[in-house]
């Protein structure tokens, strides 16, 4: 479900909203502009009001539409590009001239960033050798901890083994001195 406003639209609205669109047509700037304006100062969705525009109040401002579109021919072209700022619109910066010294100062930093980004490639460049090195290291030692398994598994069962031939000679000895076998004890 949608979170923004949802309530209907009132006269002075759809007034303030013709209002503003006329005046957009007039200087030759773009609806979807007068949309995002009317959108801040109603709390409102510039899609909500265009689809408002199209959907109900231009059908209201036939007429005025077609006068602004007129004035809209009568406006002179640079005036339409450098249109005065709406009420509440903050007025666009004019194109500042550069000096030389100023061109001089971007080609410097200019200059610095280049040196910064080559440098930042030589680090690349070490760190990834650097990484290629780690990677061998680690696959040496994972040789190396695969030998000591098998190795550690190896003496295992040579000392599993060893421990079985002793009990055996336990065994061995003990029948040579007389003594009972210990299962035979255990059974008894």
């Amino acid at each position: 479900m949608a979170t923004g406003r949802q309530d209907a639209w009132t006269m002075d609205e759809d007034r303030m909203l013709a209002e503003i669109v006329l005046e957009h047509i007039r200087t030759g700037s773009t609806q979807l502009k007068a949309f995002e304006e009317v959108g801040e100062k109603l709390s409102r969705t510039a899609a909500a009001c265009g689809f408002r525009w199209n959907s109900f109040v231009r059908k209201k401002y036939k007429n005025e539409i077609s006068e602004a579109k007129k004035a809209r021919k009568a406006y002179p072209k640079q005036e339409r590009k450098e249109r005065a700022p709406a009420a509440g619109e903050e007025p666009k910066e004019k194109a500042k001239t550069l000096s030389v010294k100023d061109i001089i100062q971007f080609l410097m930093d200019m200059e610095a960033a280049q040196s910064n980004i080559q440098s930042g490639s030589e680090i690349q460049e070490k760190l990834k050798r650097e990484n290629e090195g780690l990677k061998q290291e680690l696959a040496e030692t994972k040789n190396q901890l695969d030998k000591l398994k098998n190795e550690y598994f190896r003496l295992n069962n040579d000392y599993a083994s060893l421990l079985g031939i002793l009990e055996k000679a336990r065994e061995v000895a003990a029948i040579d001195r007389g003594e009972p076998r210990q299962k035979e004890k255990a059974q008894t």
